[in-house]
């Protein structure tokens, strides 16, 4: 829903690879969020208390057979501590929201693939403890590859689509109750919600099978954007951090 706000400025990086998207928002939302630590924070304070962490640290290591005195050393590190994460925890209450945001935005774009135009998919229902037949109707301009009347069979049923560029809604119809999905097909990247759950009834669930969309490929493991974006996000803030001397 908020996501629509980002729109204007995020839907431009749509024409460049998932890669780029995530790894230009990434940089630019740690340049947000460093700038304004800076701004919302006494450095000289941070980094008083920084050094008094340090130095607890130190005194309880060189005081471990004496437990009392190195009991009283940690509590005072405790109080430094809870100091210091409340100067730290205003810049991140500025910047929650609108991180929460564009993550809404990455959400509704980088996680699937799109439904390519004339590209073959599957819609599958799924239900617990159910059997019989479940029908779908489909609008003017999709073909159903498959038959519209499905048995359901280990509790799930299928349909394979196609169809041209386009929003749809799909109608399945299970025991005289009728459901409907959304459906975009497109060759953009974007799409409808592919899982859509189902309350009070033996379907659970329908789901337009849209492939999960991997950002990056670091030695074999594949991360989708969340990942990707975490390793980024890492890599600019400690980087910008060093560059700007940040507490």
């Amino acid at each position: 829903m908020f996501e629509k706000l980002v729109e204007p400025i995020l839907n431009p990086l749509l024409i460049l690879h998932p890669f780029w998207i995530v790894l230009i928002i990434a940089l630019i939302v740690s340049v947000i969020i460093t700038v304004i630590y800076k701004l919302m924070t006494d450095q000289d304070l941070m980094k008083t208390l920084k050094a008094e962490m340090k130095e607890f640290q130190k005194e309880t290591k060189e005081l471990k057979d004496h437990p009392e005195k190195a009991m009283d050393v940690q509590q005072k590190a405790m109080k430094t501590n809870m100091k210091y994460m409340g100067l730290s925890m205003k810049p991140t209450l500025v910047t929650f929201i609108p991180i929460i945001i564009i993550f809404g935005w990455l959400t509704s774009h980088l996680a699937y693939y799109p439904i390519m135009p004339d590209q073959e998919f599957m819609t599958t229902a799924t239900f617990k403890d159910a059997s019989g037949i479940i029908t779908i109707e489909v609008p003017d301009g999709l073909n159903i590859i498959s038959n519209n009347a499905q048995t359901i069979t280990n509790n799930q049923a299928k349909w394979v689509l196609k169809g041209p560029p386009g929003e749809y809604l799909l109608e399945y119809e299970f025991e005289g109750n009728k459901h409907t999905q959304e459906l975009l097909i497109t060759d953009e990247l974007a799409y409808k919600q592919p899982i859509k759950p189902i309350k009070n009834s033996k379907l659970k669930s329908l789901n337009i099978n849209n492939e999960k969309l991997k950002v990056l490929n670091l030695f074999g493991w594949k991360l989708g954007w969340l990942g990707t974006y975490i390793i980024f996000s890492l890599i600019f803030s400690m980087l910008l951090r060093k560059w700007m001397k940040l507490a």
